[in-house]
């Protein structure tokens, strides 16, 4: 299986060039499955909660999905990209996973960070793994990274695979956390990030780039740098994500004991 991402630097509320950018650089990249980055069509800072209101979509009504889901179709790709999704008053930070045939699935980011408090609500759907091409593909959205539940739940469900769009700040932590999200889930994960800075009144947010594929032994096989722009792709074995196995006698999953995880209400 081909994957990978592809990292840019989206502009703040021009929608319709930011999708452009992507369809187009999406254009021949030849992959099975591609991440684009959190609320790549928008940009990030918004302003208020009515900034927010005016850039988001209701999915799969809105223009944004449309547009990716006729690439998906002409590029025989299935895509994940991060989105600001409108249901009824509601507005959530979401993913989507696009196939070629036009189906999809959404996931609403359950960890908000910051300022995301103020625009958007707490996700309200589980974490759930969906069926790409017989791989079993799930999604988180960037400061979910730093909840291990997060990819420890999608690795219950049987993800081979965690795409994971985001806009980090923080300097490399996410980066070099998700190697360890791998290794002690055994799954592959493609963090999609973008570039840039974004600046709003007093407020003004650098973003990390970094983008990477990294697989279940927590070796990194594609990752750009700091500023670069374009698509990333990689040629992975989905089926090694399926052994647990760290030694003849050690199992990621079924070696928990979890019966002694309850005290504080930590499960």
């Amino acid at each position: 299986m081909k994957v990978g991402f592809f990292q840019f630097f989206p502009l703040l509320g021009k929608k319709e060039e930011n999708v452009e950018r992507a369809i187009s650089s999406l254009r021949g990249a030849r992959a099975d499955l591609l991440v684009l980055p959190e609320l790549f069509s928008t940009g990030y800072l918004f302003g208020s909660e009515e900034e927010t209101k005016r850039s988001a979509e209701f999915i799969p009504d809105g223009p944004t999905f449309a547009k990716l889901a006729h690439a998906a179709a002409r590029e025989k790709v299935n895509l994940v990209y991060g989105i600001a999704e409108k249901e009824g008053e509601k507005l959530f930070n979401s993913s989507v996973l696009v196939t070629p045939k036009g189906d999809f699935s959404v996931y609403r980011k359950l960890h908000l960070f910051n300022l995301e408090k103020l625009w958007f609500s707490p996700g309200d759907k589980e974490l759930e793994v969906f069926d790409v091409d017989g791989v079993k593909v799930g999604m988180m959205i960037c400061f979910d990274w730093i909840f291990p539940e997060t990819a420890r739940i999608l690795a219950l469900n049987g993800a081979d695979i965690i795409c994971h769009p985001s806009n980090l700040v923080l300097p490399h932590l996410c980066q070099k956390a998700m190697i360890t999200r791998c290794v002690e889930n055994g799954t592959f994960a493609i963090t999609a990030n973008r570039t840039g800075a974004e600046k709003k009144e007093e407020l003004e947010l650098s973003f990390t780039g970094m983008s990477q594929v990294v697989d279940p032994k927590g070796d990194v096989l594609a990752k750009a740098d700091e500023s670069s722009e374009g698509v990333w792709t990689v040629d992975i074995e989905p089926t090694m994500a399926r052994s647990k196995k760290v030694t003849p006698r050690n199992h990621l999953l079924e070696d928990r004991r979890t019966e002694f995880y309850q005290k504080g209400d930590l499960c």
